[in-house]
């Protein structure tokens, strides 16, 4: 029941850093739709999509690493934060450099922001990742929020009252990222000064025995490393399709494209959620079975069944909701963006289960079998790209990235069924991703139509039948296990 009771307590959490802090952002969409134009707001999806390849792998996914060691190694949190932060920093050098060479082929003032931006946000990211692995989720919420108080203050500033446009936008996500780094820092260093400083025995970083600093700085890097490939696959099944677009469509249609995602980011909130409590339990929970000479096989089973039910109820919901939802978020000629949606949802179901996976092996510190599966995923992705966007445009890509998800949902399950015996219910769930597909083809060619909207309507309800059972017994599990934790408070 430990093991239950640690994820809710977790999943709250994260619920109130991910609630409050997306939802927020998800509200302001309506405002970016209507004081940026398409041109714009395309530039700026692909040099934030960029940031999400180049941020992991030129750190070398030191924070992943950071987070899986720092659950095993509380001792060596300090060094392990020393360690981290220098590849980050190596990393931004690495940018700059770049960036002094980009200057004579690029606007010079978006080459200044976009390494500002990279800075700002490796570090932002790392500290994340770090202090998650220390098991301060407190301080990682409180930084969440702080930043999204930040960004949406400095939006109404520098959008609606300056009115720079897309430098205004751009550095607004700059000052969230410092603002946040701040106090995550500040709180630490102030709660928990040992983290940063020493580990348990006394020994500061002036005195690290270089051998135990290069042991573990080596054990770092060989599980960041592979870490790569997965990194870029997953970037490219999830942005690939933005550079495409922006290649063979043009930026404004890119513009309406990256909208587009705003939606499934309604999904994203709550797959996050379960996400960042799911990589802490399956990393502690590996630990402690290794201590107790046992592996528990139905608790990766359980919570698989729960993800994947949640993930599929919710998908066909917003589904069904999609045009009601753009005409409240998308205004003027970015309304036009809700038929990309329904394929997009599909993509972050399998996205999500694929995450939900890719824990697994990497509390088996099985980096490269992740690689792999990421890998083969991003190959279709690229090829269903460039043979489906000059036909269907940007349709052509949302399909390209469902496809190419799924693939590395298979590949992600072959693989960890190298280590857990995951016991699923394929009876179910093959009918429930076929329903659900043929939810987003009626929805996508009869939209306004009423008897659309019923067959759509029937087919969520179909699929919260099929789950019903699954619902009861997995939601049972988690509730039992936060009375426990709060009887134990």
């Amino acid at each position: 029941m430990g093991r239950y009771r640690y994820l809710a307590n977790n999943m709250i959490l994260f619920s109130v850093s991910n609630f409050v802090s997306k939802i927020l952002v998800f509200l302001l969409v309506p405002f970016y739709t209507n004081v940026l134009s398409t041109s714009d707001y395309g530039t700026a999806d692909v040099m934030q999509t960029t940031l999400l390849l180049l941020v992991p792998a030129l750190t070398v996914n030191m924070g992943e690493a950071a987070l899986r060691f720092g659950i095993d190694n509380a001792d060596k949190r300090g060094l392990i934060f020393r360690i981290g932060m220098k590849y980050t920093l190596r990393a931004s050098l690495v940018v700059l450099l770049a960036g002094t060479a980009a200057v004579f082929f690029m606007p010079p003032v978006l080459v200044i922001l976009f390494i500002l931006l990279f800075f700002t946000n490796s570090v932002y990211e790392f500290l994340i990742l770090f202090l998650q692995g220390c098991e301060l989720v407190r301080i990682v919420v409180i930084g969440s929020v702080f930043s999204t108080l930040v960004l949406i203050c400095s939006n109404l500033v520098f959008l609606l009252v300056v009115k720079l446009g897309l430098f205004g936008y751009l550095i607004s996500q700059m000052l969230a990222f410092s603002a946040a780094s701040g106090i995550m820092l500040g709180l630490c260093a102030k709660f928990h000064g040992e983290v940063l400083s020493a580990d348990r025995s006394g020994t500061f970083s002036g005195s690290d025995p270089l051998s135990e600093r290069k042991g573990l700085e080596k054990e770092l890097l060989s599980y960041g490393k592979p870490m790569i490939l997965y990194s870029t696959g997953a970037f490219i099944n999830n942005a690939a399709d933005r550079y495409f677009v922006s290649i063979m469509c043009g930026l404004s249609v890119n513009g309406l494209y990256g909208v587009a995602y705003k939606i499934p980011s309604v999904l994203t909130v709550f797959q996050r959620i379960f996400a960042q409590a799911w990589q802490m339990s399956a990393s502690k929970s590996l630990t402690q079975e290794e201590k107790d000479g046992s592996l528990k096989e139905d608790f990766y089973s359980d919570m698989y069944r729960l993800y994947f039910t949640f993930m599929v109820l919710g998908c066909a919901f917003l589904i069904l909701m999609v045009r009601p939802l753009a005409a409240f978020m998308f205004r003027k000629e970015f309304f036009e963006a809700w038929r990309f949606v329904p394929p997009l949802l599909i993509s972050v179901v399998f996205g999500a289960m694929t995450g939900f996976l890719g824990s697994i092996c990497l509390a088996f510190k099985d980096s490269g079998a992740m690689g792999i599966a990421t890998g083969i995923g991003a190959l279709v992705n690229v090829l269903l790209n460039i043979l489906l966007i000059p036909s269907f445009s940007a349709m052509g890509a949302a399909a390209a990235t469902a496809v190419s998800y799924f693939i590395m949902f298979i590949g992600a399950f072959y693989f960890v069924s190298r280590h857990v015996k995951l016991y699923t219910d394929h009876k179910r769930n093959i009918p429930a991703i076929l329903l659900l597909t043929a939810e987003a083809v009626i929805m996508i060619r009869r939209a306004g139509d009423r008897m659309c909207l019923m067959a759509c309507a029937v087919i969520f309800i179909l699929l919260a039948l099929i789950y019903l059972k699954g619902i009861m017994e997995t939601a049972g599990l988690l509730i039992r296990g936060l009375k426990a934790h709060l009887m134990r408070k």
